[in-house]
């Protein structure tokens, strides 16, 4: 008998603690009733990132939200590089926010952060003076690395590298000084801007401003298409 009441008391203790517990943990999951947004910022405001989060919590309770798909639905708002997401008593969540580095605009729509990942700038309007840079899809990061590498070329010659676009067959052309056009092409690079930094320092830097576009893509020399004069076309072997 008494070995039958000491289970009993056992379970009855085990009754109370899951009662006690779930009534704490309906005591304790509550509404989220406030978000906190931490971090430093250059390109967004806080009221456009309250703006942008704040759907995410809607209908939230504070235990039995999951942190891990919150953050996943966080960092889908384009301007959003890292977030972190903890829980504040009694009924608040924080987050802690990273926002994006822009290096360069991409394909118009799209910003590239400094690892050539491409990011959605809308509603936000995108810095000003960035190069601009354009490709086909997935060769964000491609373009970014060729377009770094241009610019230090481009640098000794005291030349802005202003846009750059890689076509889908693969040639390159770019733009300097939002002026002059250079068609690259597709191979020979080395050579093809070896022999117009020459061309550049003898005698087109003082002419820079009539040029319509340069191309390189002739086995020998440089054909330079004046302002006011009729296009022509080569083909790239």
């Amino acid at each position: 008998m008494k070995r039958r009441n000491a289970w009993l008391g056992v379970i009855l203790l085990a009754l109370l603690l899951g009662a006690g517990g779930r009534a704490l943990w309906l005591w304790l999951d509550r509404p989220i009733e406030r978000v906190s947004i931490r971090g430093e910022w250059e390109y967004v405001s806080a009221d456009y990132l309250r703006t942008q989060l704040a759907p995410l919590v809607v209908d939230a309770t504070w235990l039995s939200a999951d942190l891990g798909e919150l953050r996943d639905r966080a960092l889908q708002v384009g301007w959003l590089n890292e977030v972190r997401i903890t829980r504040e008593w009694p009924n608040a969540l924080v987050f802690e926010l990273i926002e994006q580095q822009p290096v360069a605009r991409w394909n118009d729509d799209f910003l590239l952060n400094p690892e050539g990942e491409p990011f959605a700038f809308a509603p936000l309007n995108p810095p000003s003076g960035l190069p601009d840079l354009a490709g086909p899809g997935g060769s964000s990061e491609e373009v970014l690395t060729y377009y770094h590498r241009l610019k230090r070329h481009f640098e000794q010659l005291s030349l802005d590298l202003t846009q750059l676009r890689l076509e889908p067959r693969g040639a390159w052309r770019l733009q300097l000084n939002e002026g002059a056009w250079v068609l690259l092409g597709r191979r020979q690079h080395e050579v093809r801007l070896a022999r117009l930094s020459a061309s550049w320092q003898r005698e087109l830097n003082s002419l820079s401003e009539q040029i319509r576009y340069i191309d390189l893509r002739y086995p020998n020399g440089v054909a330079v298409a004046w302002h006011g004069e009729s296009e022509f076309a080569v083909q790239d072997e």
